[in-house]
Formats: structure tokens, C-alpha cells, sequence
């Protein structure tokens, strides 16, 4: 069960960091002038993400990946030294109001570039 609590894992800092990098790479693509920045499909599932994790903090949800994890190890520390490494990446010791302010400011911010730099 720890190796697959490990791609859990793996797959939930998978979707941090598209969410994460679509945030910078998006407006950098738009001054470079990169066209796949304005791709549909990707900038939906971008938004939908970024929003169901807005949606998680504004109602104190724990993500379904964190609960699958923590379910498969039957603990909350990681077990492996790459899921203690993502762990420690992924899972910040901060408030939550913190993370409800953040993720709000993050979906504004996917709303702005959604209307400033539409996809095609």
C-alpha cells in the first residue's frame, strides 16, 4: 500500500505544480507569444482545477487525494524518502486562512487571464 500511497502522492504534486506553473507559465506565454497558452482544453482544465481547490478552502474540505493517501499509508507521515521530499513540498504548516486567501487570490487570478488572454 505505501507505493501506492507514493503515486497518490505523486499524482497530487503533479497537479499542484500544473496548477502552480499554468499561474506564471500563462501570462509569461502571452508576452512571449506562445500559442498553446491559449489552448481550450488546457486552460479548462486549468481553471477547473484551480477552482475546485478554491472551492475545497472556502468550505474547509480536505482534498480526496489526501484523504486517499493518509487512508492507503493508515497514518499521515510518508513512508519513502520521495514521498517525504513531496510531502514536504506539498503540505505547508501554515493557517487556513492562509490557504483560503491564497487559493481565492489564485482563482481571481485565473478569472483575470481567462478574460485578458482568452483561449482559442
Amino acid at each position: 500500500m505505501a507505493l501506492i500511497a507514493d503515486l497518490v502522492l505523486a499524482l497530487h504534486f503533479g497537479i499542484a505544480l500544473f496548477i502552480a506553473l499554468g499561474l506564471l507559465l500563462i501570462p509569461l506565454g502571452f508576452i512571449c507569444s506562445w500559442s498553446w497558452i491559449r489552448n481550450r482544453h488546457f486552460r479548462q482544465i486549468h481553471a477547473g482545477l484551480m477552482l475546485f481547490v478554491a472551492i475545497e478552502a472556502i468550505f474547509a474540505i480536505t482534498c480526496p487525494l489526501t484523504v486517499l493517501e493518509a487512508r492507503l499509508r493508515q497514518t499521515t507521515a510518508p513512508e519513502s524518502f520521495w514521498a517525504y521530499q513531496l510531502n514536504q513540498l506539498l503540505y505547508w504548516d501554515l493557517p487556513p486562512a492562509f490557504f483560503l486567501g491564497l487559493y481565492l487570490l489564485c482563482s481571481i487570478w485565473v478569472i483575470y487571464l481567462w478574460r485578458r488572454i482568452p483561449p482559442i
